[in-house]
């Protein structure tokens, strides 16, 4: 039955009905009044967002944006007063450098706000927010207005912080896919002691934010912003799956290392979908994909 399924959702995705469909299915949802965030929270977890709606269907999941669509416009205009509020203070009190990254003046301005002039640690996971918050800003900045940059980044750290607890879960659930999905790939990495040589938490806490692709990372992010970090793990597995060949070729952890240093452009987008069929394969349901929070 799920291959059924799978091969009509792929024969729907190539004459171009499934899309179609979908947009309708969530223009219908943002015709409520309010919006049902469970629904909507839904639909995002079983489909890719349209990049028409994503920017406001992520801002209303990550609580930018209430859920009463008549007041999107002036929540917005507030969020963009206290945007120039906070990009004026940064600049006043001198705190970037002149030549700094507007990803740099965002996450100076993000730090303002939470009154943390220095990069909060976690010592479990040694987690650094400017890890975090750089890399999606960088990401998002090719996508987005700033101010919308600012919020979603601001948001997404938060989401990657309140996980950071269960950083070992998303690493135990990497290996032991891994292990089932590719035995002969994951008994090559035992052989050269490569298992641990995957940079795990650097690709989890940036949401692989600067490993892949925008158009990719969107729609890996449309799960994330809809509560699932789980699929994190997922993408991890599909990325050393994906290079599996040129790691097979390895004969040490820095080979294994440079190969998924170095993804092919035309992979990307491999990766990204293949980890979300698989994600779904294995019964993703919104209630047992969220990571417990504390």
């Amino acid at each position: 039955m799920t291959d059924e399924r799978n091969f009509r959702s792929s024969y729907y995705e190539k004459v171009g009905c499934r899309g179609v469909e979908e947009k309708k299915s969530l223009e219908i949802l943002m015709k409520e009044k309010p919006w049902d965030k469970v629904k909507l929270k839904q639909f995002c977890l079983r489909f890719t967002v349209p990049a028409a709606y994503r920017n406001i269907v992520w801002k209303v999941l990550l609580d930018i944006l209430p859920v009463y669509p008549d007041s999107h416009e002036f929540v917005m205009e507030q969020r963009t007063a206290q945007f120039n509020d906070l990009i004026h203070a940064v600049e006043v009190l001198d705190l970037v450098e002149p030549n700094a990254s507007r990803s740099a003046v965002l996450f100076a301005m993000w730090m303002l706000e939470m009154e943390q002039r220095k990069p909060p640690l976690f010592p479990e996971t040694l987690f650094s927010s400017a890890e975090t918050f750089i890399p999606i800003a960088e990401t998002l900045q090719e996508l987005y207005d700033e101010v919308d940059v600012y919020w979603l980044t601001k948001t997404l750290t938060e989401v990657v912080k309140s996980m950071q607890k269960d950083i070992p879960k998303l690493k135990e659930a990497f290996y032991t896919m891994l292990e089932k999905e590719d035995g002969e790939l994951y008994n090559h990495l035992m052989d050269i002691n490569a298992i641990q040589i995957f940079p795990l938490l650097k690709w989890f806490n940036c949401c692989f934010a600067g490993v892949l692709d925008n158009t990719s990372l969107a729609k890996i992010w449309d799960k994330v912003c809809s509560g699932a970090p789980k699929v994190l793990s997922f993408v991890a597995v599909m990325l050393v799956i994906t290079l599996r060949r040129n790691i097979l070729k390895a004969n040490n952890a820095e080979d294994v290392l440079k190969c998924v240093s170095e993804i092919p452009e035309q992979c990307e987008e491999v990766v990204a979908n293949k980890a979300i069929e698989l994600w779904q394969y294995y019964g993703a349901q919104p209630q047992n994909d969220q990571l417990a929070k504390k």
